[in-house]
């Protein structure tokens, strides 16, 4: 399954210490060839949620000292053990990406906040194991920012999720969408009208204080450790800035960083 992705934050980035860029790009290994079981390519349903429970079978094998096959594993095994990785944030992240192989729709914003806890939280988790920084301060801060990091990139691919699972994803609460006024026709039919802005102008601003609320983290954490979370955090700021400078019609241009983009990102995290 060769597939291509544009990422919001480079992998294993150069401002991350040398010694934890291989560990991070492990852990990213497995994260990233197990969402696209659950988003990528022409398989039915049944087919993905059978490559997503072979992933957890070899989280099991690590867990019971079995031999692990599949080179994903091989190369995060030894991650997993040097750093005692706690193994439930990985099957968090397996049931999150099962989740979007059979859930497109969600109630409220507490049923979209715990699809966010297993599907990006455990991201930040695993950082601060690596980072030796674990503490109930750090893991609020940190849940904050990656939580805050998935909203951003639903609403920046808000239209191309509504190509996936056959009647298409969406992650807006369906209380929200029915109190401006939204509803699935239109988004379907792509219409950026007043209401819809004000929906995403709603989503855009929680998003953007759950990332703040989370912010003071990189200015805690030492060194380059903290530099790398800053970064992110001004990333994702940009990510909502480039949101409402395009009034928020993600229909005719999704919004991303570019080149340009990274400069001004480093400047604000210096």
């Amino acid at each position: 399954m060769a597939v291509d992705h544009y990422e919001n934050f480079p992998v294993a980035s150069v401002l991350l210490p040398r010694a934890l860029r291989e560990p991070v790009a492990a852990i990213y290994g497995f994260a990233r060839r197990a969402d696209d079981f659950a988003d990528e390519g022409n398989l039915v349903n049944e087919q993905r949620l059978a490559l997503l429970e072979n992933y957890r079978q070899e989280l099991d094998a690590i867990e019971h000292g079995a031999p692990t096959q599949n080179p994903i594993f091989v190369r995060l095994r030894p991650v997993i053990e040097r750093y005692a990785l706690p193994l439930g944030l990985f099957r968090d992240l397996l049931d999150a990406f099962a989740q979007d192989v059979v859930k497109d729709r969600y109630a409220n914003y507490a049923d979209l906040l715990d699809y966010c806890r297993r599907s990006a939280d455990p991201v930040g988790r695993l950082l601060l194991h690596l980072f030796d920084a674990v503490s109930d301060e750090n893991l609020r801060q940190s849940d904050a920012v990656c939580s805050a990091l998935q909203l951003i990139n639903h609403w920046q691919d808000l239209a191309i999720d509504l190509r996936k699972n056959g009647g298409g994803r969406i992650y807006l609460p369906a209380d929200e969408m029915a109190a401006f006024g939204v509803g699935v026709s239109q988004l379907r039919e792509q219409r950026c009208d007043d209401n819809f802005r004000a929906l995403m102008r709603f989503q855009v601003n929680r998003a953007r204080a759950l990332m703040n609320s989370g912010a003071p983290l990189g200015r805690r954490l030492p060194g380059r450790m903290g530099l790398e979370i800053r970064a992110i955090v001004a990333g994702g700021l940009r990510v909502l800035d480039k949101l409402e400078a395009v009034n928020y019609d993600v229909f005719d241009r999704r919004p991303t960083l570019t080149t340009l983009d990274w400069p001004r990102i480093l400047l604000k995290a210096l």
